[in-house]
């Protein structure tokens, strides 16, 4: 009987931890998936990109197309997918064109794991400024909760027209052209004009007609003899400036080249250069030139029959002037062989340049440090203090550890600001934060390229595996609960040992309470033989 109660107990405790290990396999069971989604990140169901992590760049009035890679990350095959655009309530919201009431894209069914991409058109408004946008986009599928995403962009200010009315005062009605060679013998009033420059860049200059000052005059030298009444005529035929760009704000020498056309000595003479007023109110209105030193009057003592002669003048510019040609006129006084006055004028255009001012703020950076294949984000803003327009602007971020990335700003306005945001892929491990240089470049009016450059620092660590990457992403519940299955198997261990010595602890007992009774038995047979 003592073996077949000790058989029992042990088929009980036997039983007792195969439904202990049953439990443990359930609920590691139960844990596991959970762990496993956590750890793969699939809990998201769709994940939406821009193709090769754009940030595309519009233009006023042109179409262009978005692409996007939608990935399907949910483990499951989705239904009816869609991602639609928010349009936004207000202009100020949606800088495309509004030509449809949604703009919403159907990719129906996606497989598991399945990419496909997805391009909307876009035309960017006329009134738009240069500036940077974020956009939403929103994905969904039967069964999956709605996933919004924003995206950036940039767009390009439609270019202002040129004005070109300075180039047009200073053109000479005349259709021919003074050559200088004795064109004050057989002109009749000497009223041909040299129209020889009209590059609004280069500058240039433009004679009148000269004339008698107390009527058509005459003279007994020269011309006279013939009785034609000529007039004799100075005309400019060039001028320079030292140095040869005219700065706002700057001091240059200018020298005027003169020529006599005439058979005819000219003599004291006297040139008077006047420049046009410029400036937004009364305090700040003055001549855009004016005399460095001295006065704008300038003598001259003779010049000989188809002579040349030079006069030269220290001038200042104004230093708000607008980068553009500005003219100033020559008036001349002179008198012929018989010391009758003639009056004559020329004008000049002289172009000033003004140098580009701007600033770059400090970068923002995030995050400040990335593994090799993955991407920061790097913003900034460019701010136009200058007087110029700054066009076809440009950031272009090189660096040993990351990939070459390329921005375009586009054109930004005198006063305006520019925004710069940049993706940088590190490529190359780094010793701590390494050094990554931002070549900013644009343009002035004619063409001209201009650079400058700023540093900032970002560390490329090594490269994290997949599942260690996950991990870190977790939220902090998750990771605190990553432990779960250790802990439960140890549990189980103490539960199953403790349970073994309870085991043990009840069979004594039951060993000792059935000894006992078999005492008492005996002791009750014995005593019933004694009576016996």
């Amino acid at each position: 009987m003592q073996k077949r109660i000790q058989k029992e107990i042990g088929n009980n405790c036997l039983k007792r931890i195969i439904v202990a290990f049953l439990a443990v396999i359930m609920m590691t069971t139960m844990l596991h998936p959970q762990m496993v989604q956590a750890a793969t990140g699939t809990e998201n169901g769709i994940f939406i990109e821009s193709k090769n992590h754009e940030a595309p760049v519009f233009e006023a009035g042109k179409k262009k197309n978005w692409n996007f890679v939608i990935t399907n990350n949910s483990g499951n095959v989705l239904n009816n997918v869609t991602i639609t655009p928010d349009l936004g309530d207000k202009n100020e919201d949606w800088p495309f064109k509004t030509e449809k009431q949604s703009y919403q894209k159907s990719l129906g069914t996606l497989e598991k794991g399945q990419q496909q991409e997805v391009s909307f058109e876009f035309i960017q408004r006329d009134d738009v400024p240069t500036t940077r946008y974020k956009l939403k986009f929103t994905i969904s599928a039967d069964g999956q909760e709605e996933t919004a995403k924003w995206f950036y962009m940039n767009t390009t200010a439609k270019p202002a027209q040129k004005d070109t009315q300075d180039n047009k005062d200073n053109k000479d009605t005349d259709d021919d052209k003074d050559t200088g060679k004795g064109n004050g013998a057989g002109n009749g009033a000497g009223s041909v004009s040299d129209t020889s420059y009209q590059t609004p860049d280069a500058g240039g200059y433009s004679n009148g007609e000269a004339a008698y000052s107390g009527g058509s005059g005459g003279s007994t030298d020269g011309d006279a003899t013939s009785g034609n009444g000529s007039v004799p005529r100075v005309i400019v035929t060039g001028f320079t400036t030292d140095p040869a760009e005219v700065r706002a704000g700057s001091n240059f020498k200018l020298t005027i080249h003169l020529k006599n056309t005439s058979r005819m000595k000219v003599s004291n003479m006297l040139f008077d250069l006047s420049a046009p007023t410029e400036g937004s109110d009364e305090q700040t209105t003055s001549p855009a030139f004016l005399p460095s030193s001295g006065a704008s009057s300038i003598y001259l003592d003779s010049i000989a029959p188809n002579g040349t002669a030079d006069i030269s003048i220290e001038l200042n510019a104004k230093a708000d002037l607008l980068q553009k040609p500005y003219s100033m006129e020559l008036s001349m006084k002179y008198e012929d062989p018989n010391a009758t006055q003639v009056e004559g004028s020329s004008s000049i255009s002289i172009p000033v340049k003004q140098d580009a001012r701007f600033e770059i703020s400090d970068f923002e950076i995030s995050p400040q440090s990335v593994a090799v294949g993955e991407e920061a984000n790097v913003m900034c803003s460019l701010y136009n203090l200058g007087r110029i327009k700054l066009y076809n602007v440009k950031a272009t971020f090189e660096g040993k550890n990351i990939k070459k990335s390329e921005v375009f700003i586009g054109n930004i306005e005198s006063g305006a600001t520019g925004s710069i945001d940049a993706m940088l892929e590190g490529k190359k491990i780094s010793d701590g934060p390494a050094k990554v240089t931002m070549t900013l470049s644009y343009e002035d009016e004619s063409g001209n390229i201009s650079t400058t450059t700023k540093d900032l620092n970002l560390e490329v660590t090594e490269k994290v595996d997949d599942d260690e990457a996950a991990a870190s992403d977790m939220p902090e519940e998750t990771q605190k609960s990553f432990p779960v299955i250790p802990v439960v198997i140890a549990a189980v261990v103490i539960a199953v040992v403790a349970a073994v010595v309870i085991l043990k602890k009840r069979k004594k007992k039951q060993l000792a309470e059935i000894e006992e009774e078999e005492l008492l038995d005996e002791l009750e047979r014995s005593s019933e033989d004694e009576h016996q």
